[in-house]
Order: C-alpha cells, then sequence, then structure tokens
C-alpha cells in the first residue's frame, strides 16, 4: 500500500461573483500518477493552486505527509516539496534560462550572483531531463514549446516530493512527449508523487495510475486507470456524450470563389509557400513543430515582414506589412499564444472583445456603452463564455475561456478571412466540441478559415483539405477524401 502523500477534504473556495469550488476532494499518493481532468471551469486548477498556496482556501481541510497544513504563499509550498508547473508559462522573458529556474535560489559569491554556478547547475539539470537548450539562452528567444520544458525544469529544481503539472504537454512535440513521460516514469521509481491535469484524455490513459473528475466546481468522482475508459470519463466531465467524427468529404462547391490567394510567400523560415482558400472552406495546415505553420500565418497576417512572394484578397493584390492592413483586408488572427498576443490581462471581457472593432461603438468623440455591452453579451452567451459579468477581468478567466474571448474579439470584427493557430490548445472535449461546431457554422455564414494544430484528428475534423509543411517548405495538399494521419506524418516529415 502505496503511502498517502497529499489528503484534500471538503475544499471550498469563492472569487468575486463566482463560487469556485464546493465541497471538492482529492489525494495523492506516493510513487502514482494522479490525474485531474474536467471542462473548463470545472476547477481544477483552483484546487491545486490552493494546494501550492497560491490562493487561500475559504474552508475545508489540507493534509500533507500526515500533517495538517495551510499554505500561505507558493514558497511555502515549494519548501515543503510541492512544485507546480503552470498551464500558462510563468517565466520572465528577459532573463536567462538559468536565471529563470534559479530565481530565488541564487548561488551567490560574497554580496555578487554567482552566474557561472547557476549555469552549471542548470546545464546538470537540462541534462537529466534530456532538454537540449542552452543554459544563457534569453527565454524570450525561446519557442513556446521549449518555454514550457524551462517551466518543468524549473518546478523539478526544488527536488519537490509533489509535482503538479497543469497541462504541461499543451505545446510540446510527440518525441518532447515521450521524453516527459519517460521523466515522470523516473519521478515515479523515485517514490514522487505526480498530479496531471491535461485535456488530452489519451495521455490520462498513457501515464496516470489514477484519475479524478471534477465538473462546475465539484467533486465527481476517483477510478482506478485501468478500471475505465475515454468514453466514462468524457461522460463524467461533461454529462453527456460527445461525438467527434472525422470530415469524410469536402463541404465547399467545386466553384465556390477564391478569397485568399498566396505565391510564393518567403522570409527567413518560411520557403516559397503557395495556396488558395475558398470562400466557406476550412484549410487546416499541419506538420510537426516548427515546421512553419505559424511564421506562414504571421506573414499572411503582417505580423513578421516578408522577403519575397503575393498575397490577393478576393482577386487584388494586396499590400500586407502590418497586422492594421491585414484587419483592413478583412483577416482576422487567433495566435497560439492567447496570453501574449491575443488579450490585454488587465482588461475587461467587454474591453477584449471590443478592442479590435472599437471604432464601431464610437459615437462623437465617446463609446457608445450600451451598444457595446449589448455586442459582448451576445457573443458571451454565443460562445458559451463562462464568467460572472462581462466586466470581470479577462486574466481571472480560464484559458478556455479566455480562447474564446479571443475569437469572440475576432467574429465581432465580423473578418471574413480567419486564420486560428492551436485554437484548442488548452481545451477540454466539452469546449472543443462547441468550438468545432462555431468554426462550422461559420463556413456556412460565408467565412473561410485556416486552422493550424497540431492534433492530427483535429485537423481531419474540420479541414476540407489540408495544406502540410515541413521545415518551411508545403509538401503537400490533400483533398480531406484522401487524407489520413499516416499520409499526412509522411508529408510532415519530407521535403520533396
Amino acid at each position: 500500500m502505496r503511502e498517502q502523500v497529499v489528503l484534500m477534504e471538503d475544499i471550498n473556495k469563492s472569487f468575486p461573483g463566482v463560487h469556485a469550488l464546493s465541497g471538492c476532494h482529492f489525494d495523492l499518493n506516493a510513487g502514482e500518477v494522479h490525474a485531474l481532468v474536467g471542462e473548463n471551469g470545472a476547477g481544477k486548477s483552483t484546487l491545486m493552486k490552493i494546494l501550492a498556496g497560491i490562493y487561500k482556501k475559504d474552508s475545508g481541510k489540507i493534509l500533507y505527509k500526515g500533517k495538517e497544513v495551510d499554505f500561505s504563499a507558493p514558497k511555502e509550498a515549494q519548501d515543503a516539496g510541492i512544485g507546480m508547473i503552470h498551464q500558462e508559462l510563468n517565466l520572465i522573458p528577459h532573463l536567462t534560462v538559468a536565471e529563470n529556474i534559479f530565481i530565488g535560489k541564487e548561488f551567490v559569491k560574497g554580496i555578487f550572483i554567482d552566474q557561472k554556478a547557476i549555469n552549471r547547475e542548470t546545464q546538470k539539470l537540462l541534462e537529466t531531463l534530456n532538454i537540449d537548450i542552452n543554459p544563457e539562452t534569453k527565454v524570450r528567444d525561446l519557442t513556446v514549446a521549449k518555454q514550457q520544458m524551462v517551466e518543468i525544469a524549473k518546478a523539478l529544481s526544488y527536488n519537490s516530493d509533489v509535482i503538479i503539472m497543469d497541462e504541461p504537454t499543451a505545446a510540446l512535440t510527440e518525441s518532447e512527449i515521450d521524453e516527459l513521460f519517460q521523466f515522470i516514469k523516473d519521478l515515479k521509481s523515485k517514490n514522487c508523487g505526480v498530479i496531471y491535469i491535461s485535456h488530452r484524455i489519451e495521455e490520462v490513459f498513457d501515464i496516470s495510475d489514477r484519475v479524478t473528475v471534477m465538473r462546475d466546481g465539484q467533486y465527481v468522482a476517483t477510478l482506478n486507470t485501468s478500471e475505465t475508459n475515454k468514453d466514462e470519463i468524457i461522460r463524467l466531465m461533461v454529462g453527456r456524450v460527445i461525438y467527434e467524427q472525422p470530415k469524410e468529404q469536402s463541404a465547399v462547391p467545386e466553384d465556390a470563389p477564391i478569397v485568399l490567394k498566396v505565391e510564393n510567400l518567403c522570409s527567413k523560415d518560411v520557403k516559397n509557400v503557395s495556396f488558395e482558400l475558398r470562400k466557406g472552406e476550412i484549410l487546416g495546415f499541419a506538420g510537426l513543430l516548427g515546421s512553419g505553420r505559424t511564421e506562414t500565418a504571421r506573414l499572411i497576417f503582417g505580423a513578421d515582414p516578408k522577403e519575397g512572394g503575393e498575397i490577393f484578397v478576393k482577386g487584388v493584390k494586396v499590400e500586407i506589412n502590418s497586422p492594421q492592413d491585414a484587419v483592413a483586408n478583412g483577416i482576422g488572427y487567433l495566435s497560439e499564444d492567447r496570453k501574449r498576443f491575443g488579450l490585454a490581462l488587465g482588461l475587461s471581457v467587454r474591453e477584449n472583445v471590443t478592442l479590435a472593432s472599437l471604432d464601431n461603438y464610437v459615437d462623437k468623440g465617446f463609446i457608445d456603452s450600451k451598444k457595446e455591452m449589448e455586442v459582448t453579451n451576445d457573443y458571451v452567451k454565443k460562445l458559451n463564455i463562462k464568467t460572472p459579468s462581462i466586466e470581470q477581468l479577462v486574466m481571472n478567466l480560464s484559458g478556455g475561456n479566455q480562447q474564446k474571448a479571443v475569437m469572440a474579439k475576432w467574429l465581432i470584427k465580423n473578418s471574413d478571412i480567419l486564420i486560428f493557430d492551436e485554437p484548442t490548445r488548452g481545451i477540454d472535449v466539452g469546449a472543443k466540441s462547441e468550438i468545432y461546431k462555431l468554426i462550422i457554422d461559420l463556413t456556412k455564414e460565408g467565412k473561410s478559415i485556416i486552422v493550424i494544430s497540431s492534433e492530427l484528428p483535429e485537423i481531419l475534423r474540420l479541414s476540407d483539405r489540408i495544406l502540410v509543411m515541413c521545415e518551411g517548405v508545403n509538401t503537400g495538399i490533400l483533398d480531406i477524401a484522401e487524407a489520413d494521419q499516416e499520409v499526412i506524418m509522411k508529408c510532415a516529415t519530407s521535403i520533396k
């Protein structure tokens, strides 16, 4: 019988206007991986932030290694041996990898920080994790995936007995996920307990011993992973059955007009990419991390400078040198990094979703607050954004509801061409289903959509055609009727 290291009983927590947790239970044994699942807003992250000392519980009891605890700050939990890897990156961009990992526990020589020692110890830690990153690299110069690996290394640097991982694989490649899972197995062998929060149900079955389900801020059930299945977990999470089948044929008429044409688009990361997007079409962008998918989208949106190539919108050649140019030509872009590029975290839901179309609500130099509130309330309802009020700061929403707020911004702007980069990253299966339906409904209204996704089932579920990239090169454009995961991966791993 494994030793119980964490027991949380009858945990309650409220925020202004939101009863986030009600009578929640969770326990963790040494040397096990206990998965925690539920829809966005179910309370998973809130419960774990209480354990990690980030939030204070309103009531309830927490036992850690048999003793009652009530951490009032993250450092108290870290010092006790509880580390947390956050869903949203929690790094300081202008500092190096080493400085981020050892912040608050630096080596000193006299009165000065011993930078060489910090770099040396970071290198040892990264090698242990098989992470190929220079300790002296500034975090801002790393990809999202590499930043996530730094987060993992930072949490593990505390020699924790309990590691909380909140969506740790959201930005990782398959090979990086394999490395992470191997490391988690190593942690288990050393009697470390791992709490694993994930929306990827397949991962839960790959890595966990037990799984606890939450819904609407309440505990639902705890099951042995080996004794349950994906359908049961999803049913417990959402209270309904979710069906997601691949699309079998394109829904776009052959004579549908071309709304976006890209010819020989080039930059340092993109090499002569050409394609067409038709009215009402969903064009999937597939490829491995670093293949140039996002870089191509950013060139189209004017977020990065292009070195060559032409862009045509509805048959007219356009010059797009900035996001303002793209928006003026009816192109909207939902970034893969919503926190950095998609949201103003210190503003309200209302202010965020109307930000791109604020000119529409100005009358004689003043914002028409009534009109602005009406359209915001409409889209909060349409997209099922869970928020106590449209005046709630967007930083206080769950990750999935933040993503919906970014989508609402471009829908309100009424862009005809929409680029969705990883639209369901960090979003649960129930919310994914809602977003899939929304994307398909938009095409029925005549919108044309590019969907970039690292999840092949998602690409196959949504796309009418699929553009595959490898190392900045377009290696294939597939009709959905001829596409499957094997064909896509062949194109994604080979240059023509």
